[in-house]
């Protein structure tokens, strides 16, 4: 088996309304409590990061799939949205949504590539990671490349 170590370092100065900092090898970010919990709202939080992470991985994973399938795209965008309920003082991360747009030349194959894009979603690491804690899905778009 092989190992793959990923770290993430993080400062922060000042109480829940303070200002932190997390890095990587190749990349930093300034971080803070969100607005929608009443924070400051400056640079990233942690359920926006868990949503990048997640984002991230389902779109290294669909242009994967899309490029072992010989599926010819132009551009892969995607927004994801990440549902947070609060009761009371406790904080449930419900789900995230993605919502894909994979732009290709020719619509022929759109519901072959909708079935590839909710594929990517079950082989994604991180996706796998938070099931059964978080529920993840995905509604593709395929659109005409401009």
């Amino acid at each position: 088996m092989e190992n793959h170590v990923f770290t993430v370092k993080g400062k922060w100065e000042g109480d829940r309304l303070g200002l932190g900092k997390i890095e990587a090898e190749d990349w930093e970010t300034v971080i803070s409590t969100p607005r929608q919990l009443d924070g400051p709202g400056t640079g990233a939080n942690p359920e926006e990061l868990l949503i990048a992470a997640a984002a991230n991985c389902y779109l290294i994973t669909l242009a994967a799939i899309l490029s072992n399938r010989k599926v010819e795209y132009s551009q892969l965008e995607i927004s994801s949205d990440g549902i947070v309920s609060k009761d009371g003082k406790h904080l449930n991360f419900e789900k995230i949504i993605h919502k894909p747009v994979i732009h290709v030349s020719n619509l022929d194959s759109e519901e072959a590539i909708i079935q590839l894009a909710e594929r990517a979603e079950k082989a994604c690491f991180i996706s796998q990671t938070l099931k059964g804690n978080v529920e993840v899905s995905v509604e593709p778009v395929v659109r005409r490349s401009s």
